[in-house]
């Protein structure tokens, strides 16, 4: 896939319910608790739009500790939260202004939550475009041998991991900082 073929790249960071070791809640039963992303302008790589929505949770509708202390996020914001159908309903009607997008996220997990509560909730799943993970990319047009979380991403290209690490939107925001490096404009030094 060329991504010098698209107009938009949209870079989207998922938080999910999650817990520590005691395994409280299994893989299968996690659920998005909240969809950041941000809309990147293919020449410029500049970010010309951001989405930013809770949701709200059902199979595990109280957050672990463990999951408000790496989110940041409060059980009050995910309770005001809308339910996924009407989060992603929301991310949709947003999406709808741009056409010629590419979706790029971290890793696959993102892409895979979203099927897993597409399906849950019996809704299709809600990003049209072709997904590329960023993550993978990153190493392999660096050429480093290995796959480099987003936090030790930032520090090998040099740039400040800014907002809150695993909140939704900062995220987004930091990796659309490493576009340049994904997309062969800059190389690691």
């Amino acid at each position: 896939m060329n991504l010098n073929n698209y107009h938009y790249y949209l870079v989207l960071d998922l938080e999910a319910t999650c817990c520590d070791k005691q395994a409280t809640i299994k893989q299968s039963e996690m659920e998005i608790i909240e969809i950041g992303a941000v809309m990147v302008e293919a020449k410029t790589l500049t970010i010309i739009d951001e989405f930013q929505s809770f949701i709200k949770p059902v199979r595990h509708p109280m957050l672990t500790e463990f999951c408000k202390s790496l989110t940041s996020i409060s059980q009050a914001q995910v309770e005001e939260a809308p339910t996924y159908p009407e989060a992603i309903a929301l991310l949709k009607k947003w999406l709808s202004g741009y056409s010629n997008g590419v979706f790029g996220s971290w890793g696959d997990f993102d892409r895979k939550q979203f099927q897993q509560d597409s399906n849950f909730h019996k809704v299709p799943f809600p990003i049209a475009y072709p997904h590329v993970n960023l993550k993978q990319l990153f190493s392999q047009k660096q050429g480093l041998r290995k796959r480099h979380g987003m936090a030790k991403a930032l520090q090998l290209a040099g740039l400040p991991l800014e907002g809150t690490h695993h909140r939704g939107i900062d995220d987004a925001r930091n990796i659309a900082k490493l576009l340049p490096y994904i997309l062969e404009r800059k190389q690691l030094s």
